[in-house]
């Protein structure tokens, strides 16, 4: 396959370019309430909102974790069964060590400074994505960005019934 039908392959995931898929989960991450449980994972509902806006930070370069050397071995590999469909990222997958959250948070606080992130990234398009690499899958387009966002947030958003 070429790079340009991989390109477009990707641009047909759901992704948060996608007006529609960005206003979904806006509407899910409005749904979590604080006492939401946790179907997996040690984080509760304010951390874990916490946590995705750290990693939607993380897409627009505003936080820069440095290259993992397991990503550096089995990124590449890892990245193509990652993008190659809308499969769900599996419960307790790993995460970037500077996105953990295990101090206690403020769930109107976190739910809204992830809703205002969402936002940002959204109606920012390719401008708004860093061109530093994710520390596990390395070097990312700006579409491959907002489908691993997309998949992000869906993956947490499932972890509370959203």
């Amino acid at each position: 396959m070429t790079a340009v039908h991989h390109q477009a392959e990707r641009a047909a995931l759901k992704n948060l370019f996608d007006a529609a898929r960005a206003a979904e989960i806006d509407r899910r991450i409005a749904s979590v309430e604080p006492g939401s449980p946790a179907r997996w994972g040690r984080m509760d509902a304010a951390q874990a909102m916490a946590h995705c806006a750290a990693g939607v930070a993380m897409a627009t370069g505003d936080i820069r974790p440095p290259r993992a050397l397991a990503g550096r071995i089995f990124g590449a590999l890892v990245k193509r069964l990652a993008f190659r469909d809308d499969a769900p990222m599996r419960p307790n997958s790993p995460t970037v060590t500077e996105l953990r959250v295990a101090d206690e948070r403020d769930m109107a606080t976190e739910k809204a400074r992830l809703r205002a992130r969402l936002a940002e990234f959204a109606a920012g398009g390719a401008a708004r994505c860093t061109t530093h690499p994710h520390p596990f899958f390395g070097k990312l387009t700006p579409d491959e960005w907002a489908v691993l966002m997309y998949k992000h947030l869906d993956h947490h958003l499932r972890q509370f019934g959203a």
